[in-house]
């Protein structure tokens, strides 16, 4: 069996596919940005992500290309493509993702629930939508926000004035190649959204290869912390019946138009008056999907190899009642995790603890941990003491 899997891009999300892949036997590559990261243990090169020629010469190694992340650009996605590459997902699924307002658009020509929104390029337009929307509204960059970045809750066009400057800057420069552009810009206009009352997050997740077979995991809820997510509840408490239908049943209608393959997340809220709205997609591994590695019958890693490879779908049951992954956000100050290894799973063996092979940052992502049952409150009691020992 030859089965070779590049991924781009070298964070914790490829790391966690090599486990999954060696069982299947998969040969996994990876394209690390740099020698530092967290999957440089099945790093086969180093190269910049934006560099066509770079991402050419890795994908000649492999059979198929998936991604760590969503910001290759889309001129390197399409030359893979007319150089004959498998790419999973594809470059027009991908736009929907790497831009808010592409995906705004398109989510509403599908009809599917969304936030109320307008693309705003200055400060009038802002004003107008904060006018019509009770003075306070979300607004986003279009390109590059994650964790919490590039999202501001703002009630004066003022508080986002670098933004519109930023736009502009990047509307005057008419020089930038192809080559040079990053997708990290900000696009030509900012996102405004209403300001959703909403009483959880939630987060769906499925899986669908490319001739067509899906399939899907209990749907989840996330605790958020700074705008970043710090414990996942699976299944999502209360859920059964029509929230997880619906749920469910959103994830599958986007992964199917927008021609998703892989994994995708797709990010929810449940608002007081019992709509379920689309807030994000993710078209890769999310970290509302980790607890599957440890409480799922097929973890969300080792499907995505399956999906992209477009071999058949594993079972997506769980092990206990419930599953929930705290993240371990930032680490000791003292930047000794190793230290704190002993006493957690001593006193936690049946805690299962990952962790990403990164520095300890204030605010950073550095592991996870899993504890699963048959009682909510217990679960989430011990998880929360597992991964205190991370914490000062």
């Amino acid at each position: 069996m030859a089965l070779r899997v590049g991924v781009i891009g070298g964070g914790q999300l490829a790391r966690m596919m090599v486990p999954a892949a060696i069982e299947l036997g998969i040969d996994i590559r990876v394209l690390a940005e740099g020698p530092d990261m967290s999957a440089s243990i099945a790093a086969t090169a180093e190269g910049d992500y934006h560099d066509t020629a770079t991402v050419l010469a890795f994908a000649e190694t492999v059979d198929v290309v998936t991604f760590d992340h969503e910001h290759v650009p889309q001129h390197v996605l399409r030359a893979l493509v007319e150089a004959g590459v498998q790419v999973h997902p594809g470059p027009d699924a991908l736009a929907v993702a790497q831009d808010k307002i592409v995906m705004r658009t398109r989510l509403a020509e599908l009809g599917l629930p969304v936030p109320d929104w307008a693309a705003v390029r200055d400060a009038d337009e802002l004003q107008q939508f904060l006018d019509a929307h009770g003075g306070r509204v979300v607004v986003k960059t279009a390109r590059g926000g994650y964790d919490g970045k590039g999202v501001r809750v703002v009630d004066s066009p003022d508080q986002v004035e670098d933004w519109f400057i930023a736009l502009a800057e990047l509307g005057a420069d008419a020089t930038r190649s192809a080559d040079t552009a990053r997708s990290a810009d900000t696009g030509d206009a900012l996102l405004a959204e209403e300001l959703v009352s909403f009483t959880r997050e939630l987060a769906q997740s499925v899986a669908r290869r490319p001739s067509g077979e899906i399939v899907a995991w209990p749907v989840v809820e996330s605790v958020q912390a700074d705008g970043v997510c710090a414990e996942v509840i699976a299944p999502a408490p209360g859920s059964a019946g029509r929230v997880a239908d619906m749920a469910e049943s959103i994830a599958v209608r986007v992964a199917e138009e927008l021609g998703v393959t892989g994994v995708l997340a797709v990010e929810l809220f449940q608002t007081d008056d019992e709509r379920i709205l689309i807030n994000e997609l993710a078209m890769r591994p999310h970290n509302t999907g980790h607890w599957s590695i440890d409480g799922a019958t097929t973890s969300q890693f080792e499907q995505h190899l399956r999906a992209v490879l477009d071999l058949p779908l594993g079972a997506t049951g769980m092990h206990d009642e419930v599953s929930v992954m705290i993240n371990v956000l930032g680490g000791p100050s003292d930047g000794d995790l190793a230290a704190r290894y002993p006493a957690a799973l001593a006193e936690f063996p049946d805690a299962k603890f990952h962790f990403y092979g990164k520095a300890p940052r204030p605010g950073r992502k550095v592991g996870h941990v899993t504890v699963t049952g048959d009682d909510v409150e217990d679960v989430v009691f011990r998880a929360r003491a597992a991964a205190a020992h991370f914490d000062d």
